[in-house]
């Protein structure tokens, strides 16, 4: 027996509403399931950085967003900073934080702030934050509760535009990441939280530049994103006008764009460390606002995304 057509009129105007509510949330998940079925046991690295530490509203949802990739078999894996921390813990100190090249200036006095605050209470903490979220985390770092650290290097050599080296005191680069650990977590359905620390051969503590090191963990793990979540949308095609968000960029065109000034202060280590990843592995990289709640779910399961996407040709998702 054929049913009766439904009368809309009959309906309830705000019944109606909640029907189309429904209906687009059921319409997002099956957008979704195309690219949860492409991530599904690949790796993707997610660099928090202060912007989003510094806010905890901001921090339970990115939480809540790594939870759920590690709920639907993708393996994201942490990379944090702790600047904002780190300063406020210097201020106390009276100690004034310096800058050279986007990298902290860092003597022993700064080094002993880093690691109690950076590898000891916000490593911690996200590990702690994640497990009340209803997921399972590890926390890497020297000085925890594991006691295991996963990132090792060597001191930080710059120079000035004389060609003279410029002594950034206990500042590293990563030259080697402990993969089998950081695999063996993901593979027990853990998520590993990295402080941007890293070890000498000697047992010496040095600071990392928190891209760089994400940069370095997507690398070694051959990962499938890296993720940089930011203070701003993403890559500014004027950097003065927040509505000129470019959703896809070409290293050509990065590369132009830094040499034209678009790209500046502290997005350019960001977009360059996204350049240096392109051609050794990682397919694609994108850099979003995580003040936006859910970005990280929206850039990934969402086929337009928020932010922008780094790949060597546009058009990949």
């Amino acid at each position: 027996m054929d049913r009766e057509p439904i009368d809309h009129g009959a309906i309830h105007p705000l019944t109606i509403i909640r029907m189309k509510t429904a209906i687009e949330k059921a319409d997002t998940l099956i957008e979704a399931l195309a690219w949860i079925r492409e991530f599904r046991d690949k790796i993707t690295v997610v660099k928090v950085g202060g912007s989003v530490l510094g806010d905890p509203e901001c921090l339970r949802h990115l939480l809540l967003d790594i939870v759920f990739m590690e709920s639907v078999g993708m393996r994201p894996v942490i990379v944090h900073g702790g600047g904002a921390a780190i300063n406020r813990a210097m201020a106390e100190a009276k100690l004034e934080p310096q800058f050279i090249q986007g990298r902290r200036v860092t003597d022993d006095a700064t080094l002993a702030i880093v690691e109690r605050i950076l590898a000891g209470e916000v490593n911690e903490f996200l590990a702690r934050r994640i497990e009340e979220l209803g997921g399972r985390a590890m926390p890497l770092n020297f000085m925890g509760t594991t006691d295991t650290n996963v990132l090792f290097g060597e001191r930080l050599q710059l120079t000035d535009d004389q060609g003279h080296v410029i002594d950034l005191g206990h500042v590293g680069h990563v030259t080697r990441v402990d993969r089998d650990t950081i695999d063996n977590i993901c593979f027990a359905g853990m998520v590993p939280v990295i402080p941007s620390m890293c070890a000498t051969n000697s047992g010496q503590h040095l600071n990392v530049n928190a891209d760089t090191a994400a940069t370095a963990v997507a690398l070694a793990l051959g990962a499938e994103k890296l993720v940089f979540l930011s203070d701003v949308a993403g890559v500014l095609q004027d950097k003065d006008d927040p509505n000129s968000l470019m959703h896809e960029l070409t290293p050509q065109t990065a590369r132009s764009m830094i040499a034209d000034g678009s790209i500046a202060r502290g997005m350019i280590p960001k977009v360059e460390a996204c350049l240096e990843t392109l051609d050794k592995g990682v397919r694609k990289i994108h850099i979003i606002d995580g003040r936006l709640r859910h970005s990280l779910l929206l850039e990934i399961f969402t086929n337009v995304g928020v932010g922008t996407v780094i790949a060597a040709k546009t058009g990949m998702g």
